[in-house]
C-alpha cells in the first residue's frame, strides 16, 4: 500500500481523481442519451411510415403484422437502452457529491501485497475498465468491512472463501466531493458516522444510508440460505433499511435471474409506501411493487363486499375499549385468525368433498340454462380420490362444453333474429370482409346473404355467452358467499365459549354485504381452496413489515398465493396494536419456524432514538431491558399534566411551535384514535398550520401533522407530541404495546401531555428518566 495516501490531503486528491473520472463518463454518457432521446423521438414520428400495412388477404396480414412487430421491438429496444443510461447517469452523479464511505486495506493469505478496497454505492472502474476505483458495497468483499475488525478475516464468494488479514479500516463523511471526516475505526461503524447521520433532522423520504450498516444487519441483508428469514427488532434498530437493503442485495447478487418485478413488498399502510418510495432508486435499483394486505385482499374481493379494514376494526375497539361487546368481538377476531381456525376450514372443506356443496344456476336471458342439481350431480360423479379443486376444474370445463353446445342452438332463435335487423353498417361491412377473406376468388355458387346471417348470428350469440364463460373459467358457478355462511351455521368441535354470539354477529354482517376485516382472509382462503388457487409464481420474494400485525392464518394464506416465494418477515411483538396479535400467536411467533428453511434473528439495538428517549420507551414494555439504546444523547422526554381540555390545546400548540422553532422539520401531534385527531385538527387548525394524516392519506411531507397511533407504525418524526395519556385514554393492558409504539416514533425530541392523572404505564417508568411538570 502507497504511504501516501495515509493522509486527508492524499485521500482528498484520490477522490478529485475520480470526480474528473466521473465527470468524463457522465459527458459521454449524456451525449449518447441525446442521441437516443433522437432515434426514439424519430422512430415514434415515423412509425406508421416504415411499416407495411395491408389486409387484404391472410398472406399480407401476417406480413403487415410482422412489420409492426420488429419496428416496436426496435423502439423497446432504443427506450430500454435510454432508461439504463438514465439510471447509470443518476448513479453516477451520486458518485460524484460521496464517491464512497469506507475503505479497507486487506492482504490475501499468501500474498505480500496490501489491497486498498474502497466501497461505495456502485461498483466504478477505471479508464482502461480493469481495475475498480469503487466497490459496490453489495459487492462480496465489501463484507469485511461490515463483518471485521482489523485483523484476521475473510469473505465469502461464489469462487469460495478468501482468507487474509485487514490491515485498517477507514470511514470518510463526503460531501459534494470534499471530505468532510475520516478516521479509522475497529469491528463497529464508528460512532462518530453514526452520530452524524442519526443526528439529522428526519426526512419525508426514509434513509437508507449503507455507510451504516451493523454486523448484524448485515447477516440479515446477505442471508441467502433462508427460505423464511424471520426478524424480531427492537423499534428504531433499522429493520426496514435492512430489509430493502436486503432487497438491493438480491437483485445486484442474482441480476441474470431477479428483477424488482419479482419482489412484492407488504408494507403497514399507503402513507408507508411513499415514505420508503425512494430507498431501492438511491440504492441504483428498480422499486418492487408495493402494496398494503388491504389493498390487495380488495383487489380480489372487488365490489361485492363492503370492506372492514384493519384501522376501522382497530378503531372501533379503541372506542369500545373495555366491556361485554368489547370482549365478544376481541374473541371474535382472534379465533378467526388462529390456526384452530383454519383447521375448522381444512375440515368443512373435506366434508363439502363429499357433500353439501353449493353451485349457482347457469342462467342466460332470464332463463335458467344449467341447473345448480346438474351442476352437483357431475361434480360428485368424478372420482373422489381426485382433490376437491381439480374436481372443481373437471367441473368449470364440463361446464364450458355445455356452454358452447347451447351457444350454437341459441343461434336459432327468434330474439337473434330482431338483434341482427337491429344491427348498423359497420356490422354487415365486418362480415363482407371475412367473406372475401375466405372464398378468395373461389367460383361463387355460394350465398353470401346466408353466409352474412349465420356469421352475424354467431358473432351476436358469442358476444351474449362470453361472460357465461368467462364466469366458469373464474370458477364463479361456485356459491362461496352461502358456503362460507355455513361455516356459521353448522355445529363444530373445539370452539369458544361464546361462539354463537360470534356466528350471529358474522352472519348479521354478511348478510348486509359486509365483510368484518376477521371474516376476509378466512373468506378467500376457501374461495381459493375450492376453486383453485390463485398463485402467484412470479414473485420469488416477498417482503412483510411489521409483521406482528399479521396472524398465523394469514401467514399460512400468504404462503398459499405465493408458493415459490423466499420471505423476509420482520417486526417487534411490542408494537402489536391490531387485537389479532395482541399478546397472541403472530407470524413472528418462533413456534411456525421450526424447519430448516427458516432463520430467526433478533435486533435488540436501537438507533434511532436517542438513548434519553430510548431509557423512558424501554421501561413501558416487559423486557425492555433487552434493548439497547445507540449512546446517542439528547434531552430528556418532557412529561406534562394539564386540568383542562383548553389548557391541553394550547399547551400542545406551545410546545409544537417550540419545536418547530428550535429547528424540528418533522413533528407529529400523535393521538390514540382517528376520532381524536380529526377532533384535535378542527381545534388547532386556525392557530397553527397543521396537517392531518388518515388511513387514506399516501403522501408523507415534512411539517406538523396530527397522526392517529395506527397510523404512525413504521415512520419516525424528529419530535413527537403525544397528545393525551392520560388514565382515561391509555387505560388497559391491551393498549401498552400501542402506547409504546407512539413515544418510539420520535428521534431528537418526546414530548408526553397528559389531561389529568397520567396512564399506569408511565407510573413504572422512573421518574429519573423524565422531566415531569404540573400546570
Amino acid at each position: 500500500m502507497s504511504q501516501n495516501l495515509d493522509s486527508k490531503e492524499a485521500e482528498q486528491q484520490r477522490v478529485n481523481h475520480i470526480r474528473s473520472h466521473v465527470g468524463k463518463e457522465i459527458d459521454a454518457l449524456t451525449k449518447h442519451d441525446q442521441k437516443t432521446k433522437s432515434e426514439i423521438i424519430q422512430l415514434r414520428k415515423t412509425f406508421w411510415e416504415d411499416v407495411t400495412v395491408n389486409m387484404d388477404n391472410p398472406e399480407d396480414a401476417a406480413e403487415s403484422i410482422s412489420s409492426i412487430k420488429q419496428q416496436s421491438e426496435l423502439l423497446g429496444e432504443r427506450e430500454r437502452t435510454h432508461g439504463q443510461m438514465d439510471k447509470t447517469i443518476h448513479t453516477l452523479e451520486r458518485l460524484k457529491g460521496s464517491p464512497y464511505f469506507g475503505r479497507i486495506d486487506f492482504r490475501e493469505e499468501g500474498q505480500d501485497e496490501v489491497q486498498s478496497i474502497y466501497l461505495g454505492i456502485s461498483s466504478l472502474l477505471d479508464e482502461e475498465q480493469k481495475d475498480f476505483l469503487i466497490h459496490d458495497w453489495r459487492a462480496p468483499i465489501s463484507s469485511l468491512y461490515y463483518d471485521f475488525a482489523p485483523g484476521e478475516a475473510y469473505y465469502t464468494s461464489p469462487e469460495g472463501t478468501t482468507e487474509g488479514e485487514m490491515t485498517k479500516k477507514r470511514q470518510f463523511i463526503i460531501q459534494s466531493g470534499q471530505i468532510k471526516s475520516m478516521f479509522d475505526t475497529g469491528l463497529t461503524i464508528g460512532d462518530d458516522l453514526l452520530k452524524e447521520v442519526l443526528g439529522n433532522e428526519a426526512n419525508s423520504q426514509m434513509k437508507s444510508i449503507v455507510a451504516t450498516i451493523q454486523s448484524e444487519q448485515n447477516q440479515l441483508i446477505r442471508d441467502e440460505s433462508s427460505r423464511y428469514l424471520v426478524v424480531q427488532g427492537a423499534a428504531g434498530s433499522g429493520k426496514t433499511s435492512a430489509a430493502l437493503q436486503r432487497a438491493a442485495y438480491l437483485l445486484y447478487r442474482h441480476i441474470d435471474t431477479l428483477s424488482a418485478k419479482n419482489m412484492m413488498l407488504f408494507s403497514p399502510n399507503p402513507l408507508f409506501n411513499s415514505y420508503v418510495a425512494k430507498v431501492l432508486p438511491e440504492l441504483g435499483e428498480d422499486n418492487m411493487e408495493q402494496t398494503t394486505f388491504l389493498q390487495y385482499i380488495s383487489k380480489r374481493l372487488g365490489t361485492t363486499y363492503e370492506i372492514e379494514d384493519a384501522f376501522m376494526q382497530t378503531e372501533k375497539l379503541l372506542t369500545l375499549a373495555e366491556g361485554p361487546q368489547y370482549e365478544s368481538e376481541v374473541s371474535g377476531i382472534r379465533y378467526k385468525s388462529s390456526l384452530a381456525f383454519k383447521k375448522m376450514i381444512d375440515d368443512y372443506l373435506e366434508r363439502l368433498s363429499n357433500e353439501g356443496l353449493l353451485f349457482k344456476q347457469v342462467r342466460f336471458r332470464g332463463e335458467i340454462l344449467i341447473e345448480a342439481s346438474r351442476i352437483s350431480a357431475y361434480f360428485y360423479s368424478l372420482d373422489r380420490t381426485i382433490p376437491l379443486n381439480n374436481r372443481m376444474k373437471l367441473t368449470a370445463e364440463w361446464l364450458l362444453i355445455k356452454l358452447t353446445r347451447l351457444e350454437k342452438l341459441e343461434r336459432s332463435n327468434g330474439w337473434v333474429e330482431d338483434e341482427i335487423e337491429l344491427l348498423g353498417v359497420d356490422a354487415y361491412q365486418e362480415v363482407q370482409k371475412e367473406y372475401q377473406v375466405e372464398r378468395g376468388l373461389e367460383e361463387d355458387t355460394f350465398d353470401e346473404a346466408k353466409y352474412e346471417r349465420q356469421k352475424l348470428a354467431e358473432k351476436l350469440v358469442a358476444k351474449q355467452f362470453k361472460p357465461l364463460k368467462n364466469a366458469v373459467k373464474k370458477m364463479n358457478f361456485i356459491h362461496v358467499d352461502r358456503l362460507f355462511k355455513n361455516v356459521f351455521k353448522q355445529s363444530h368441535s373445539s370452539v369458544p365459549t361464546d361462539w354463537n354470539e360470534i356466528c350471529e354477529r358474522t352472519l348479521e354482517q354478511l348478510d348486509e354485504k359486509k365483510m368484518l376485516f376477521e371474516d376476509v382472509t378466512p373468506y378467500l382462503y376457501l374461495k381459493d381452496r375450492l376453486g383453485g388457487v390463485k398463485a402467484n409464481h412470479v414473485i420469488q420474494h416477498v417482503f412483510i413489515d411489521e409483521a406482528q400485525d399479521y396472524s398465523p392464518f394469514q401467514f399460512e394464506y400468504l404462503k398459499l398465493i405465493y408458493p415459490a416465494a423466499n420471505m423476509t418477515i420482520l417486526g417487534d411483538v411490542n408494537q402489536a396494536v391490531y387485537a389479532q396479535s395482541q399478546h397472541q400467536m403472530t407470524m413472528l411467533d418462533e413456534s411456525l419456524h421450526t424447519d430448516k428453511q427458516h432463520q430467526v434473528m433478533t435486533l435488540n439495538k436501537s438507533y434511532r432514538s436517542t438513548k434519553q428517549i430510548v431509557d423512558l420507551t424501554k421501561q413501558i414494555i416487559t423486557d425492555g431491558d433487552r434493548i439497547e439504546a445507540f449512546n446517542r444523547k439528547g434531552d430528556q422526554p418532557l412529561v406534562v399534566s394539564v386540568d383542562h381540555e383548553q389548557e391541553l390545546d394550547q399547551q400542545i400548540i406551545q410546545e409544537a411551535l417550540r419545536l418547530k422553532e428550535v429547528g424540528h422539520l418533522s413533528i407529529a401531534i400523535i393521538t390514540k384514535t382517528a376520532i381524536e385527531s380529526e377532533e384535535l385538527y378542527d381545534r388547532i387548525k386556525d392557530q397553527v398550520p397543521v396537517k392531518l394524516l388518515t388511513k387514506n392519506s399516501h403522501e408523507f411531507e415534512r411539517g406538523l401533522h396530527i397522526v392517529p397511533s395506527y397510523l404512525s407504525k413504521g415512520i419516525e418524526f424528529d419530535a413527537v407530541i403525544v397528545h393525551d395519556a392520560s388514565t382515561h385514554v391509555y387505560k388497559q393492558e391491551h393498549e401498552r404495546t400501542l402506547f409504546y409504539t407512539v413515544c418510539t416514533r420520535a428521534m431528537h425530541e418526546l414530548v408526553i401531555f397528559s389531561l389529568g392523572k397520567m396512564t399506569t404505564f408511565l407510573d413504572e417508568v422512573s421518574q429519573d428518566v423524565y422531566r415531569l411538570v404540573r400546570n
